[in-house]
Protein backbone atom coordinates (compact mmCIF):
# COMPACT_ATOMS: atom_id res chain seq x y z
CA UNK A 1 0.00 0.00 0.00
CA UNK A 2 1.37 3.35 -0.92
CA UNK A 3 2.08 6.01 2.31
CA UNK A 4 -0.81 7.91 0.39
CA UNK A 5 -3.49 5.27 1.18
CA UNK A 6 -1.99 4.32 4.33
CA UNK A 7 -2.64 7.97 5.45
CA UNK A 8 -5.84 7.74 4.24
CA UNK A 9 -6.91 4.52 5.84
CA UNK A 10 -5.42 5.95 9.10
CA UNK A 11 -7.31 9.39 9.08
CA UNK A 12 -10.09 10.33 10.69
CA UNK A 13 -12.01 11.00 7.99
CA UNK A 14 -11.89 7.82 6.20
CA UNK A 15 -15.13 6.00 6.31
CA UNK A 16 -14.96 2.86 6.90
CA UNK A 17 -18.59 2.27 6.15
CA UNK A 18 -17.44 2.42 2.32
CA UNK A 19 -15.41 -1.04 2.54
CA UNK A 20 -17.80 -3.88 1.66
CA UNK A 21 -18.02 -6.17 4.09
CA UNK A 22 -18.76 -9.97 5.64
CA UNK A 23 -20.90 -10.93 8.48
CA UNK A 24 -20.84 -13.87 9.69
CA UNK A 25 -21.66 -13.69 13.51
CA UNK A 26 -24.45 -11.46 13.99
CA UNK A 27 -27.58 -11.82 16.05
CA UNK A 28 -31.07 -10.42 15.40
CA UNK A 29 -32.34 -10.32 19.20
CA UNK A 30 -28.32 -8.29 19.51
CA UNK A 31 -29.09 -5.55 16.47
CA UNK A 32 -32.32 -3.67 17.48
CA UNK A 33 -32.65 -0.19 17.37
CA UNK A 34 -33.65 0.98 20.62
CA UNK A 35 -36.17 3.59 19.36
CA UNK A 36 -37.91 -0.01 17.87
CA UNK A 37 -37.70 -1.13 21.07
CA UNK A 38 -39.27 1.61 22.37
CA UNK A 39 -42.49 1.11 20.32
CA UNK A 40 -42.25 -2.38 20.30
CA UNK A 41 -42.85 -2.61 24.09
CA UNK A 42 -45.26 -0.22 24.68
CA UNK A 43 -47.54 -2.49 22.31
CA UNK A 44 -46.28 -5.27 23.71
CA UNK A 45 -47.30 -3.78 27.42
CA UNK A 46 -43.53 -4.64 28.21
CA UNK A 47 -41.51 -2.59 30.76
CA UNK A 48 -38.24 -1.50 29.86
CA UNK A 49 -35.41 0.19 31.87
CA UNK A 50 -36.44 3.87 29.82
CA UNK A 51 -38.37 4.89 27.49
CA UNK A 52 -36.21 7.19 26.23
CA UNK A 53 -34.66 5.84 23.24
CA UNK A 54 -30.93 7.43 23.56
CA UNK A 55 -30.91 6.43 27.28
CA UNK A 56 -32.22 2.90 26.60
CA UNK A 57 -29.05 2.28 24.25
CA UNK A 58 -26.77 3.31 27.20
CA UNK A 59 -28.60 1.27 29.36
CA UNK A 60 -27.87 -1.99 26.98
CA UNK A 61 -24.39 -0.94 26.10
CA UNK A 62 -23.23 -0.63 30.00
CA UNK A 63 -25.46 -3.59 31.48
CA UNK A 64 -23.85 -5.65 29.02
CA UNK A 65 -19.98 -4.23 29.51
CA UNK A 66 -19.78 -6.36 32.93
CA UNK A 67 -17.17 -8.99 31.83
CA UNK A 68 -20.14 -11.59 32.05
CA UNK A 69 -21.31 -13.59 30.06
CA UNK A 70 -24.12 -14.57 31.91
CA UNK A 71 -24.52 -11.05 32.70
CA UNK A 72 -24.52 -10.06 28.94
CA UNK A 73 -27.24 -12.64 28.22
CA UNK A 74 -29.77 -11.19 30.26
CA UNK A 75 -29.82 -7.87 28.33
CA UNK A 76 -32.03 -10.15 25.59
CA UNK A 77 -34.48 -10.42 27.57
CA UNK A 78 -35.80 -7.53 26.92
CA UNK A 79 -34.86 -7.46 23.37
CA UNK A 80 -37.00 -10.92 22.66
CA UNK A 81 -39.59 -9.86 24.66
CA UNK A 82 -40.86 -7.26 21.58
CA UNK A 83 -40.35 -10.19 18.98
CA UNK A 84 -43.36 -12.40 19.85
CA UNK A 85 -45.35 -11.24 17.05
CA UNK A 86 -45.07 -11.84 13.13
CA UNK A 87 -45.24 -7.93 12.87
CA UNK A 88 -42.54 -7.42 15.47
CA UNK A 89 -40.09 -10.42 13.76
CA UNK A 90 -40.48 -8.99 10.87
CA UNK A 91 -39.64 -4.95 11.39
CA UNK A 92 -37.14 -6.28 13.40
CA UNK A 93 -35.18 -8.57 10.40
CA UNK A 94 -36.50 -5.66 8.00
CA UNK A 95 -34.29 -2.80 10.18
CA UNK A 96 -31.49 -5.46 11.23
CA UNK A 97 -30.76 -5.73 7.34
CA UNK A 98 -31.21 -1.53 6.50
CA UNK A 99 -28.24 -1.21 9.22
CA UNK A 100 -25.99 -3.66 7.54
CA UNK A 101 -26.38 -1.92 4.17
CA UNK A 102 -25.83 1.15 5.88
CA UNK A 103 -22.81 0.02 7.26
CA UNK A 104 -21.27 -1.60 3.93
CA UNK A 105 -22.21 -4.99 4.66
CA UNK A 106 -22.55 -6.93 0.85
CA UNK A 107 -23.14 -10.07 3.07
CA UNK A 108 -24.48 -10.97 6.05
CA UNK A 109 -25.72 -14.26 7.81
CA UNK A 110 -27.77 -13.31 10.39
CA UNK A 111 -28.42 -15.55 13.28
CA UNK A 112 -31.28 -16.53 15.87
CA UNK A 113 -33.33 -18.87 17.86
CA UNK A 114 -36.63 -18.98 16.73
CA UNK A 115 -37.64 -21.22 20.38
CA UNK A 116 -37.62 -17.59 21.81
CA UNK A 117 -40.07 -16.58 20.36
CA UNK A 118 -43.22 -18.63 20.56
CA UNK A 119 -44.92 -16.74 23.63
CA UNK A 120 -47.45 -15.64 21.63
CA UNK A 121 -48.64 -18.82 19.49
CA UNK A 122 -46.29 -18.68 16.82
CA UNK A 123 -45.31 -21.82 15.69
CA UNK A 124 -41.84 -22.36 14.81
CA UNK A 125 -41.96 -22.07 11.05
CA UNK A 126 -43.99 -19.35 11.53
CA UNK A 127 -41.39 -17.31 13.21
CA UNK A 128 -39.10 -18.09 10.35
CA UNK A 129 -41.11 -17.04 7.29
CA UNK A 130 -41.83 -13.58 9.30
CA UNK A 131 -38.04 -12.92 9.61
CA UNK A 132 -37.17 -14.09 6.32
CA UNK A 133 -40.10 -11.69 5.20
CA UNK A 134 -38.35 -8.87 6.65
CA UNK A 135 -35.33 -9.60 5.24
CA UNK A 136 -36.14 -9.86 1.72
CA UNK A 137 -38.45 -6.92 1.80
CA UNK A 138 -34.95 -4.88 2.98
CA UNK A 139 -32.95 -6.86 0.47
CA UNK A 140 -35.14 -6.03 -2.20
CA UNK A 141 -35.44 -2.15 -0.94
CA UNK A 142 -31.87 -2.10 -1.04
CA UNK A 143 -31.46 -3.77 -5.14
CA UNK A 144 -34.11 -0.66 -5.91
CA UNK A 145 -31.72 1.81 -4.26
CA UNK A 146 -28.54 0.37 -5.99
CA UNK A 147 -26.92 -1.16 -3.05
CA UNK A 148 -26.31 -4.92 -3.12
CA UNK A 149 -26.61 -6.83 0.08
CA UNK A 150 -27.16 -10.83 0.19
CA UNK A 151 -28.49 -12.85 3.49
CA UNK A 152 -29.27 -15.48 4.90
CA UNK A 153 -30.76 -16.98 8.40
CA UNK A 154 -28.66 -19.34 10.74
CA UNK A 155 -31.43 -21.33 13.05
CA UNK A 156 -29.84 -21.55 16.09
CA UNK A 157 -31.03 -24.39 19.14
CA UNK A 158 -30.53 -22.99 22.62
CA UNK A 159 -27.75 -24.99 24.31
CA UNK A 160 -29.29 -25.06 27.49
CA UNK A 161 -32.98 -26.47 26.43
CA UNK A 162 -33.82 -29.99 24.97
CA UNK A 163 -35.35 -28.54 21.09
CA UNK A 164 -31.77 -29.41 19.13
CA UNK A 165 -32.92 -31.99 16.86
CA UNK A 166 -36.40 -30.39 16.84
CA UNK A 167 -34.33 -27.19 15.56
CA UNK A 168 -32.33 -29.08 13.02
CA UNK A 169 -35.14 -30.14 11.52
CA UNK A 170 -36.53 -26.62 11.23
CA UNK A 171 -33.37 -25.62 9.45
CA UNK A 172 -34.05 -28.39 7.05
CA UNK A 173 -37.26 -27.55 6.74
CA UNK A 174 -36.11 -24.04 5.33
CA UNK A 175 -33.19 -24.81 3.70
CA UNK A 176 -34.16 -23.71 0.10
CA UNK A 177 -36.23 -20.86 1.54
CA UNK A 178 -33.54 -18.92 3.60
CA UNK A 179 -32.10 -21.16 5.70
CA UNK A 180 -28.29 -21.41 5.37
CA UNK A 181 -26.82 -23.02 8.40
CA UNK A 182 -27.34 -24.09 11.68
CA UNK A 183 -25.58 -22.97 15.14
CA UNK A 184 -25.92 -23.39 18.76
CA UNK A 185 -25.97 -20.30 21.35
CA UNK A 186 -26.37 -19.78 25.15
CA UNK A 187 -24.53 -20.55 27.76
CA UNK A 188 -21.57 -22.43 26.86
CA UNK A 189 -19.75 -23.77 30.19
CA UNK A 190 -21.79 -26.81 31.45
CA UNK A 191 -23.58 -27.35 28.34
CA UNK A 192 -21.76 -28.87 25.68
CA UNK A 193 -22.32 -29.28 22.17
CA UNK A 194 -22.56 -33.42 23.26
CA UNK A 195 -26.12 -32.35 24.49
CA UNK A 196 -27.11 -31.81 21.13
CA UNK A 197 -25.36 -34.65 19.26
CA UNK A 198 -28.19 -36.00 17.94
CA UNK A 199 -28.78 -32.80 15.98
CA UNK A 200 -25.59 -32.36 14.55
CA UNK A 201 -26.10 -36.12 13.34
CA UNK A 202 -28.96 -34.86 11.58
CA UNK A 203 -27.20 -32.19 9.70
CA UNK A 204 -23.87 -34.28 8.77
CA UNK A 205 -26.47 -36.80 7.19
CA UNK A 206 -28.73 -33.83 5.45
CA UNK A 207 -25.20 -32.43 4.35
CA UNK A 208 -26.52 -28.61 6.41
CA UNK A 209 -23.43 -26.60 7.66
CA UNK A 210 -23.14 -25.81 11.00
CA UNK A 211 -21.42 -23.40 13.19
CA UNK A 212 -21.28 -23.84 16.91
CA UNK A 213 -20.26 -21.15 19.57
CA UNK A 214 -17.61 -22.41 21.02
CA UNK A 215 -14.22 -20.76 23.30
CA UNK A 216 -16.13 -18.04 24.46
CA UNK A 217 -17.24 -19.08 27.77
CA UNK A 218 -15.24 -22.26 27.80
CA UNK A 219 -12.01 -23.47 26.46
CA UNK A 220 -10.08 -26.18 24.62
CA UNK A 221 -12.17 -29.30 24.86
CA UNK A 222 -15.48 -27.02 24.02
CA UNK A 223 -13.03 -26.70 20.94
CA UNK A 224 -13.10 -30.03 20.75
CA UNK A 225 -16.48 -31.28 20.70
CA UNK A 226 -18.03 -28.57 18.73
CA UNK A 227 -15.07 -29.82 16.47
CA UNK A 228 -15.63 -33.37 16.74
CA UNK A 229 -19.31 -33.67 17.91
CA UNK A 230 -20.48 -30.55 16.10
CA UNK A 231 -18.47 -31.00 12.97
CA UNK A 232 -18.36 -27.42 12.79
CA UNK A 233 -17.28 -25.57 9.67
CA UNK A 234 -16.67 -22.66 11.56
CA UNK A 235 -16.39 -21.80 15.36
CA UNK A 236 -18.50 -18.95 16.79
CA UNK A 237 -15.89 -16.89 18.58
CA UNK A 238 -13.41 -19.41 19.79
CA UNK A 239 -10.65 -17.15 20.76
CA UNK A 240 -9.39 -19.05 23.67
CA UNK A 241 -8.48 -21.85 20.91
CA UNK A 242 -5.39 -18.67 21.84
CA UNK A 243 -5.26 -21.28 25.19
CA UNK A 244 -3.31 -24.18 23.03
CA UNK A 245 -0.83 -21.72 22.49
CA UNK A 246 2.56 -21.54 24.20
CA UNK A 247 4.83 -18.49 23.14
CA UNK A 248 8.43 -18.86 24.10
CA UNK A 249 10.97 -15.77 23.98
CA UNK A 250 14.50 -16.54 23.34
CA UNK A 251 15.73 -20.12 23.54
CA UNK A 252 16.77 -22.16 20.44
CA UNK A 253 14.89 -22.42 17.43
CA UNK A 254 14.72 -25.97 14.86
CA UNK A 255 17.93 -25.21 13.53
CA UNK A 256 19.60 -24.96 16.79
CA UNK A 257 20.54 -21.11 16.67
CA UNK A 258 19.67 -18.69 19.42
CA UNK A 259 16.58 -16.84 19.30
CA UNK A 260 16.95 -13.34 19.87
CA UNK A 261 15.33 -12.82 23.70
CA UNK A 262 12.69 -10.28 21.76
CA UNK A 263 11.53 -12.90 19.35
CA UNK A 264 8.98 -15.26 20.61
CA UNK A 265 8.83 -18.88 19.05
CA UNK A 266 5.44 -20.07 18.90
CA UNK A 267 4.10 -23.45 19.72
CA UNK A 268 0.50 -25.13 18.91
CA UNK A 269 -1.27 -27.70 20.77
CA UNK A 270 -3.12 -30.28 19.08
CA UNK A 271 -6.52 -28.46 18.96
CA UNK A 272 -5.26 -25.30 17.63
CA UNK A 273 -3.13 -26.84 15.30
CA UNK A 274 -6.31 -28.66 14.49
CA UNK A 275 -8.20 -25.68 13.94
CA UNK A 276 -4.76 -23.40 11.76
CA UNK A 277 -4.04 -26.25 9.98
CA UNK A 278 -7.18 -26.96 8.31
CA UNK A 279 -8.52 -23.23 8.50
CA UNK A 280 -11.37 -23.94 10.41
CA UNK A 281 -12.76 -19.72 10.18
CA UNK A 282 -12.87 -18.48 13.73
CA UNK A 283 -15.74 -16.00 13.84
CA UNK A 284 -14.08 -13.05 15.99
CA UNK A 285 -15.83 -11.01 18.24
CA UNK A 286 -13.30 -8.16 19.40
CA UNK A 287 -15.57 -5.86 21.54
CA UNK A 288 -18.34 -8.43 22.36
CA UNK A 289 -15.08 -10.35 23.84
CA UNK A 290 -13.90 -7.84 26.23
CA UNK A 291 -17.32 -7.04 27.45
CA UNK A 292 -18.04 -10.71 28.17
CA UNK A 293 -14.81 -11.60 29.80
CA UNK A 294 -13.98 -14.07 26.97
CA UNK A 295 -10.19 -13.12 26.55
CA UNK A 296 -10.09 -11.80 30.30
CA UNK A 297 -6.59 -14.39 30.55
CA UNK A 298 -4.42 -12.07 28.22
CA UNK A 299 -6.17 -8.56 29.39
CA UNK A 300 -9.07 -6.35 29.95
CA UNK A 301 -7.85 -4.06 26.72
CA UNK A 302 -8.55 -4.33 22.50
CA UNK A 303 -4.62 -4.02 22.79
CA UNK A 304 -3.95 -7.32 24.48
CA UNK A 305 -7.01 -9.22 22.76
CA UNK A 306 -5.48 -12.47 21.61
CA UNK A 307 -6.64 -11.58 17.63
CA UNK A 308 -3.49 -10.49 16.33
CA UNK A 309 -1.67 -13.33 18.02
CA UNK A 310 -4.18 -15.09 15.60
CA UNK A 311 -4.09 -13.36 12.75
CA UNK A 312 -0.21 -13.01 12.99
CA UNK A 313 0.16 -16.99 13.19
CA UNK A 314 -2.04 -17.87 10.46
CA UNK A 315 -5.38 -18.74 12.03
CA UNK A 316 -8.14 -18.24 9.82
CA UNK A 317 -9.62 -15.14 11.19
CA UNK A 318 -12.99 -13.43 10.62
CA UNK A 319 -14.30 -10.05 12.02
CA UNK A 320 -17.84 -10.06 13.53
CA UNK A 321 -19.54 -8.23 15.69
CA UNK A 322 -21.81 -10.42 17.76
CA UNK A 323 -24.25 -8.26 19.23
CA UNK A 324 -24.62 -4.00 17.86
CA UNK A 325 -26.60 -3.07 20.06
CA UNK A 326 -25.32 -4.72 23.64
CA UNK A 327 -21.32 -3.65 22.16
CA UNK A 328 -22.86 0.03 20.60
CA UNK A 329 -20.61 -0.99 17.73
CA UNK A 330 -20.66 -1.51 14.05
CA UNK A 331 -18.68 -3.49 11.63
CA UNK A 332 -16.90 -0.60 10.25
CA UNK A 333 -16.48 0.47 14.18
CA UNK A 334 -14.73 -2.77 14.83
CA UNK A 335 -12.59 -2.23 11.59
CA UNK A 336 -11.65 1.42 13.25
CA UNK A 337 -10.87 -0.26 16.05
CA UNK A 338 -7.80 -2.93 15.24
CA UNK A 339 -6.08 0.21 13.21
CA UNK A 340 -6.05 2.04 16.35
CA UNK A 341 -4.91 -1.21 18.26
CA UNK A 342 -2.63 -3.16 15.80
CA UNK A 343 -1.89 -0.78 13.05
CA UNK A 344 -3.97 -2.76 10.59
CA UNK A 345 -4.46 -1.62 6.96
CA UNK A 346 -6.29 -2.10 3.81
CA UNK A 347 -4.45 -5.26 2.80
CA UNK A 348 -5.23 -6.80 6.37
CA UNK A 349 -9.19 -5.46 6.00
CA UNK A 350 -8.76 -7.33 2.35
CA UNK A 351 -7.85 -10.43 3.70
CA UNK A 352 -9.91 -10.80 6.89
CA UNK A 353 -13.31 -9.64 4.54
CA UNK A 354 -12.01 -12.46 2.02
CA UNK A 355 -11.76 -15.31 5.16
CA UNK A 356 -14.80 -14.22 5.78
CA UNK A 357 -16.51 -14.17 2.33
CA UNK A 358 -14.85 -17.59 1.46
CA UNK A 359 -16.29 -19.05 5.16
CA UNK A 360 -19.45 -18.31 3.88
CA UNK A 361 -22.12 -20.90 3.70
CA UNK A 362 -23.18 -19.80 0.03
CA UNK A 363 -22.46 -21.84 -3.13
CA UNK A 364 -19.21 -22.20 -4.58
CA UNK A 365 -20.35 -19.60 -7.07
CA UNK A 366 -21.71 -17.38 -5.12
CA UNK A 367 -18.44 -17.49 -3.03
CA UNK A 368 -16.77 -17.04 -5.71
CA UNK A 369 -19.09 -13.89 -6.88
CA UNK A 370 -18.61 -12.53 -3.00
CA UNK A 371 -14.65 -12.34 -3.47
CA UNK A 372 -14.65 -10.79 -6.90
CA UNK A 373 -16.90 -8.07 -5.82
CA UNK A 374 -14.70 -7.26 -2.65
CA UNK A 375 -11.21 -7.57 -4.40
CA UNK A 376 -12.56 -5.25 -7.12
CA UNK A 377 -13.62 -2.81 -4.75
CA UNK A 378 -10.54 -3.06 -2.91
CA UNK A 379 -8.51 -2.84 -5.44
CA UNK A 380 -10.22 0.58 -6.57
CA UNK A 381 -8.63 1.76 -3.04
CA UNK A 382 -5.29 0.50 -4.43
CA UNK A 383 -5.42 -3.12 -1.73
CA UNK A 384 -3.92 -5.85 -2.62
CA UNK A 385 -1.42 -4.09 -5.03
CA UNK A 386 1.62 -5.65 -3.44
CA UNK A 387 -0.02 -8.75 -1.75
CA UNK A 388 0.34 -12.04 -3.22
CA UNK A 389 -3.21 -12.60 -4.55
CA UNK A 390 -5.08 -13.68 -1.37
CA UNK A 391 -8.41 -14.85 -2.54
CA UNK A 392 -7.74 -15.03 -6.35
Amino acid sequence: MTDELIRTAYSPDFDFRTLPKVSLHDHLDGGLRPATIVELAAEAGHELPTTDPEELGRWFLESADSGSLERYLETFDHTIAVMQTREGLQRVAREFVEDLVADGVVYGEIRWAPEQHLRQGLSLDDAVEAVQAGLDEAVAAAEADGRFIKVGQLVSAMRQSDRGTEIAELALRHRSRGAVGFDIAGPENGFPPSRLEEAFTLLANNMFPATVHAGEADGIESIREALVIGRAQRLGHGVRVAEDIQIEFGGVDDDGEQVDESTGLVTLGPVANWVRDRGVPLEVCPSSNLQTGAVEAWGESIETHPIDLLYQTGFNVTINTDNRLMSGVSLSDEFELLVEAFDYDLDDFLELTLNAAEAAFLPLEDRETLVEYINDAYAELGAGEESDGAGE
